[in-house]
């Protein structure tokens, strides 16, 4: 039996052994995660409208295969495409959560997320953030989860669990390219 994660003093959650437990379904679904969908489900669930955290997990718990050209969309003329060797470097083996983001401000979840799909659909939807996820072979079955937060706010939020996943795997997740905002 795995033990269960509870909340460390600092927030990070740990097992009864004291490790850190990792960033996975199981983990985020007991800390108030919902979701947990591929984003073609998008459009047919209920994501909240205000301000949020969501993770994307890669379930598949083999090596990632990567796509030499990106199908989505070209942000401001800008091709999101990168090298093979980019993305390898990127690569986190072991963890499940592939990246970490905020839904802020007037954009809550639900357009965020909206905007998010979009953009892995080859559309130019203004998402920009975690575009190396659309360089997996199989991104098609990336799950999104999501929880609505109002204390902490969403961008100290999603810096306090990508600063989690560091202190975990040393690296920032797969597709986050900075720390986030505490703001």
């Amino acid at each position: 039996m795995t033990p269960e994660p509870e909340p460390a003093e600092n927030g990070l959650a740990t097992d009864s052994a004291g490790s850190r437990a990792p960033l996975t379904r199981a983990t985020l679904d007991e800390r108030g995660f919902l979701g947990f969908v591929p984003f073609a489900d998008l459009p047919h669930s209920a994501v909240p409208a205000g301000e949020g955290i969501y993770v994307v997990l890669r379930p598949a718990a083999s090596p990632p295969v990567f796509l030499t050209r990106s199908p989505a969309g070209h942000r401001k003329g800008h091709d999101p495409s990168t090298t093979t060797a980019t993305l390898n470097s990127a690569w986190v083996p072991g963890a499940t959560a592939v990246y970490v983001g905020k839904a802020a401000g007037r954009q809550g979840l639900s357009k965020r997320l909206n905007a998010f799909r979009r953009q892995g659909q080859g559309r130019n939807a203004g998402h920009s953030g975690g575009e190396y996820i659309w360089q997996l072979a199989d991104s098609d079955t990336l799950l999104v989860a999501w929880r609505s937060v109002a204390d902490p706010p969403a961008g100290q939020a999603e810096a306090e669990l990508i600063a989690e996943f560091i202190v975990l795997h040393g690296v920032l997740p797969f597709a986050n390219r900075n720390r986030g905002s505490s703001i």
